[in-house]
């Protein structure tokens, strides 16, 4: 207060316009309504002065008007999962230096344990208390992608290994099931918690041996693999009715249940529904279909034509999508019950959900990657579109039914949710870099290299408490994977004859042992129980995996 006013303002502006200046000209040539520099600005405002590369999710608290003053949190703290996004996005703008402040807030603020809170306050006290594994494998991708694209901002790789090395045990302790979902939702197996969780772990075993660190290489490696070829097992519905009434095979879900020792597959559990009304929130997950999906494709784990991934995109626009003015739109999944009320009024622990912008983007990235660049065009411009008149701020989620003008809701614009959605603007922003690129910008290479050029035979098929499989494909070895050591008594022969062996450290927080079922028969039976010398005690309980 005490400088003169001239000189303040003079050096504000100089440095706005300044880091502008040093951004990559996504926005040449420039578009009818184009929204880059604003969704610059918008990432760059949501940073805290006082806790450097701390990117809140927004400005606004979603249906801010009608809340009262004891909601304290709105979206005023950090999502780990949006600040990667941002990142990202700051990155694929040429912001190499402000993509590196965001790790380093990420490597003050990882948990003893190795994983992120859910959200946290600026300082990196955590807010709400759930485990999203997604959260912890971004960070990791994080830094991969700026070894590729920003190696100049980080210094010595080997800095970074306790941040991978700390996450990805987090990873390995607890995946491949999540608490939350990405949307804060629902336990089990999601297919883009999956594709983060095991693009994670191919990155991070690059990073060790990279690092000098080559024997947790393996391990990582073998995870991913075993994680990757139980996707379609885990998540992949076939038959059903739904199934025959789009004329498809199959469809990959919007979420499965935890593993469960009835359920033949988990598609056959109940997934329940958060902002619903009692008695309407619990629903079958082969009923349950999300464009979450599309992140197997968007991390490089299947191809945009595997005809698994064609057939699920067919069932997504079936029940997703909308046409809007500016164009085609999509849901979170069916039956979501986040967003407005069918009369317009505010979102209040229950509503129906609306589509979100953000969600056109991704659809963008995946027509790219499909080859099919002006789909991905017009979907920018279903985007650039879903703001209101001149303010270039992009919602969380726009209105897709008739005008209610006393409410301020039009169709295709914002409704009460967030805005500006920070992680809306970030995914405009790679979309523009993807385009520019003819590529998607944060796609990993490790998991198109592996999964969808060499396509090597993986050998190694998981067993965890977390994810009890009763079932080994044949001709792969059943790894046991145990989070303290073990001794392991087991038979291949019904008890007749049995065999004690310990577990192995892997360094990594989890302890393993392979027992040899890839030499056994089909409708062969592996049973074991485990010693536990540090407890001093016997599981008490069997447990048997057949060879199919």
């Amino acid at each position: 207060l005490l400088e003169d006013y001239s000189e303040l303002s003079q050096h504000y502006v100089f440095h706005w316009k300044n880091w502008q200046n040093t951004l990559l000209k996504l926005d040449e040539p420039k578009r009818e309504y184009d929204l880059y520099r604003s969704s610059t600005a918008v990432l760059r405002t949501h940073e805290s002065k006082d806790f450097l590369g701390g990117i809140i999710a927004s400005l606004s608290i979603p249906w801010g008007f009608n809340k009262g003053d004891e909601d304290l949190g709105g979206y005023h703290l950090v999502w780990p999962r949006d600040l990667v996004e941002t990142a990202g996005a700051l990155l694929a703008a040429g912001a190499v230096n402000d993509a590196v402040r965001v790790l380093r807030y990420l490597e003050s603020t990882q948990e003893a344990a190795g994983n992120w809170a859910q959200n946290l306050w600026l300082d990196g006290r955590a807010y709400w208390s759930g485990v999203q594994m997604d959260e912890t494998a971004f960070p990791i991708l994080l830094l991969d992608l700026l070894r590729r694209q920003g190696a100049q901002g980080l210094g010595k790789l080997e800095r970074w290994w306790p941040l991978v090395r700390n996450a990805a045990s987090f990873i390995l302790r607890n995946g491949p099931v999540t608490q939350q979902d990405r949307w804060e939702e629902d336990a089990g197996y999601s297919p883009f918690t999956l594709s983060a969780e095991i693009s994670a772990l191919l990155a991070a075993a690059d990073i060790a041996e990279l690092t000098g660190h080559s024997a947790a290489a393996s391990t990582l490696r073998d995870t991913a693999d075993a994680w990757n070829d139980n996707i379609e097992r885990w998540i992949y519905a076939t038959g059903g009715d739904l199934a025959q009434q789009i004329g498809v095979e199959g469809y990959y879900v919007r979420i499965a249940p935890p593993d469960s020792d009835s359920a033949a597959s988990p598609t056959q559990g109940f997934v329940p529904i958060k902002n619903r009304p009692p008695g309407d929130n619990l629903e079958s997950a082969a009923h349950l279909i999300s464009p979450d999906s599309l992140a197997l494709v968007r991390f490089g784990l299947r191809a945009p034509d595997d005809p698994r991934i064609l057939n699920t995109v067919r069932v997504i626009d079936a029940l997703l999508k909308v046409q809007l003015p500016q164009g085609p739109c999509w849901y979170r999944y069916n039956g979501d019950g986040y967003g407005e009320h069918e009369d317009g009024s505010p979102f209040d622990g229950t509503g129906i959900g609306r589509p979100w912008p953000l969600l056109a983007g991704e659809r963008a990235h995946y027509e790219l990657a499909a080859g099919r660049p002006k789909q991905a065009e017009a979907l920018l411009s279903v985007m650039e579109h879903s703001t209101t008149g001149h303010s270039r701020l992009l919602p969380e989620q726009v209105w897709d039914a008739d005008d209610i003008p006393a409410l301020e809701l039009f169709r295709g614009k914002p409704t009460g949710s967030a805005c500006p959605l920070v992680w809306a603007h970030s995914e405009y922003v790679k979309l523009r870099r993807s385009l520019r690129d003819g590529r998607i910008f944060d796609q990993p290479p490790q998991t198109v290299q592996r999964y969808l050029v060499e396509k090597p035979t993986r050998q190694v098929f998981g067993w965890r408490f977390n994810n009890k499989a009763r079932s080994v494909p044949r001709n792969k070895k059943l790894r046991i994977v145990l989070l303290t050591p073990a001794l392991v008594h087991w038979s291949i022969d019904g008890w007749n004859s049995s065999q004690d062996t310990n577990t192995r450290d892997t360094g990594l927080g989890i302890h393993t042992l392979d027992l040899p079922t890839a030499s056994l028969p089909v409708g062969s039976q592996v049973v074991f129980t485990f010693y536990w010398p540090q407890e001093n005690r016997w599981e008490g309980k069997d447990y048997s995996v057949t060879v199919m």
